[in-house]
């Protein structure tokens, strides 16, 4: 797989991210008509002010998490809650918008913040909380959702949030490479999972973002789980297998770096080289992943990138599997969040994919997968970014290992 375009200097500048990005939100909101924004959910807060969600239980980090104001005149974003430390920001003391009375206090302060945009204003807003809804905040206001404001400025990625996805899935991408020397006969996942967090540890990351997946295939889709679309069932519930020799292992795997996110896949063998059907499928996904980065340019529709990689992979009847799951996507993008803008190949069906084309600062993560009953298959992730005249890959590159590239 070989980039269109060489690979920029990826290295950050955080005070140019935080800029960029809060100048490519207020143009955004002038865009949309929008007077105000107002956002709780964590990635939104972090692209608006640069404070990052805790690494913490999800049941803490709702009832103490951080928001966001965004004002269309403002210079600088409104922090309630959060840590302003070293933030370009006007902090505000924490509020609970998840109980009435911190939601009614929430109300009071966004009345003072927000001045006449909160009676009769345009307002974006991503979560409303139930003892939002009951204490009436922004009740006066016209409320406009505010993800599409987030989709729209999330979706083309600045030089900096390519170097932060650049540093976050090469530091991954060390840090696998110490779990599959670890993957012997007879270890068990959480001690996988283990010396993964370890090394994510001395890489410089304090979290990863999904528990970490690494599932022993059936080689049957018979002799997995049932799906209700009678596809294959991936992932599935973690466990703690032990591996044994000759299980075929998918891994999926994702941390961040600045709080934007990796995502590590690959298909590993246990204690022997793969059959010569295991290589097959390896040298297909091969063949689906090289028809599909030809396709990927600026200007080209979605449609293009799934069809050169579905053409790829003959012969398949009209209405026959794509080489990928169906559940699941081609490309989905990657930022702040693990899945984000673009979609491609998705239940959102061809019409979604002839209407939409790709544009620089696009991050695409490609994972198509191929099967065959009885053999097992094969599934593994890249990410690239679309360039001016082409793509780049980020990470730098992990090995196929033990499949082997043909030469």
């Amino acid at each position: 797989m070989t980039a269109a375009t060489a690979a920029p200097a990826l290295e950050l500048d955080v005070g140019r991210l935080r800029r960029e990005r809060y100048a490519k939100l207020q143009a955004q909101m002038a865009a949309d008509g929008l007077d105000a924004l107002v956002l709780l959910h964590g990635p939104h807060v972090a692209y608006a002010t640069d404070c990052l969600p805790e690494a913490v239980d999800v049941t803490h980090a709702s009832a103490t998490r951080p928001i966001a104001v965004v004002l269309a005149d403002h210079p600088q974003p409104c922090l309630l809650g959060g840590d302003p430390d070293g933030l370009d920001v006007d902090p505000h003391p924490t509020v609970w918008p998840e109980i009435d009375e911190g939601a009614a206090d929430l109300g009071t302060r966004l009345q003072s913040i927000l001045g006449r945009r909160a009676r009769g204003g345009r307002v974006g807003i991503d979560l409303m909380t139930g003892a939002m809804r009951r204490t009436g905040v922004l009740s006066a206001a016209e409320i406009a959702d505010a993800a599409n404001t987030m989709a729209a400025v999330k979706l083309h990625k600045t030089i900096d949030e390519l170097a932060c996805i650049h540093q976050a899935q090469a530091r991954t991408n060390r840090a696998m490479a110490t779990v599959a020397e670890a993957l012997v006969p007879g270890v068990r996942r959480s001690e996988l999972a283990a010396v993964f967090l370890r090394r994510l540890r001395e890489e410089g990351i304090d979290a990863n973002m999904i528990d970490v997946i690494f599932q022993p295939m059936a080689r049957r889709m018979a002799d997995g789980p049932r799906t209700t679309t009678g596809h294959l069932a991936f992932p599935t519930w973690s466990g703690d297998p032990v591996y044994a020799e000759g299980d075929l292992v998918w891994v999926d795997a994702g941390s961040d770096y600045h709080g934007y996110a990796s995502d590590f896949g690959r298909t590993w063998v246990v204690g022997r080289p793969p059959t010569p059907g295991e290589q097959r499928c390896f040298e297909r996904w091969l063949a689906v992943m090289d028809a599909a980065c030809t396709a990927i340019a600026p200007g080209a529709a979605f449609a293009e990138v799934c069809a050169a990689a579905a053409d790829a992979d003959p012969p398949r009847p009209p209405d026959g599997d794509r080489p990928w799951m169906p559940h699941f996507y081609l490309v989905h993008g990657v930022g702040l969040e693990s899945a984000e803008m673009p979609f491609l190949g998705t239940d959102n069906g061809p019409e979604f994919d002839a209407a939409h084309t790709l544009a620089p600062g696009m991050v695409m993560v490609l994972e198509p997968a191929i099967w065959e009953d009885g053999t097992g298959g094969y599934r593994a992730e890249e990410i690239v970014a679309v360039t001016e005249d082409g793509w780049i890959p980020l990470g730098g590159g992990h090995p196929y290992d033990p499949f082997e590239v043909p030469t």
